[in-house]
């Protein structure tokens, strides 16, 4: 998994005023979760922003990013946008301000609780 460290690096110091933010190796990058929830994730070409699902049609055609598509499913609110269009001190701002704006109202997602398999019980035979 290819991640572009310079870019995580200004990721992180645009967070550093956010109480709650986690990093984890997802999507083939590395995400940053804010309060709980998926927020922005940094790839080695692009970074993935999650921006409110209302405005998605109207960023499409006004700025430069692509929808994402996962496991063959539009995921309507997520865009990846590309390492040379955020170049700019105020492209980067806009995106990130974008992703947070929308992770104060966004749901966090439910977290999977791992089941345990019960393990079978050894039969005795009697005798």
């Amino acid at each position: 998994m290819a991640i572009n460290e310079k870019l995580a690096e200004r990721v992180r110091k645009t967070f550093t005023k956010q109480k709650e933010v986690e990093e984890k190796k997802m999507f083939g990058g590395l995400c940053f979760m804010v309060n709980g929830k998926m927020c922005v994730c940094v790839r080695d070409e692009e970074l993935m922003f999650r921006i409110d699902p209302k405005d998605y049609e109207s960023v499409l055609e006004k700025k430069k990013a692509r929808p994402m598509i996962h496991n063959g499913n539009l995921m309507k609110g997520f865009v990846f946008v590309k390492v040379e269009d955020v170049k700019s001190e105020k492209e980067f701002e806009y995106w990130m301000d974008l992703a947070l704006d929308y992770n104060k109202t966004a749901k966090a997602s439910k977290k999977s609780v791992k089941r345990k398999v019960p393990v079978p019980k050894k039969i005795s035979k009697k005798k």
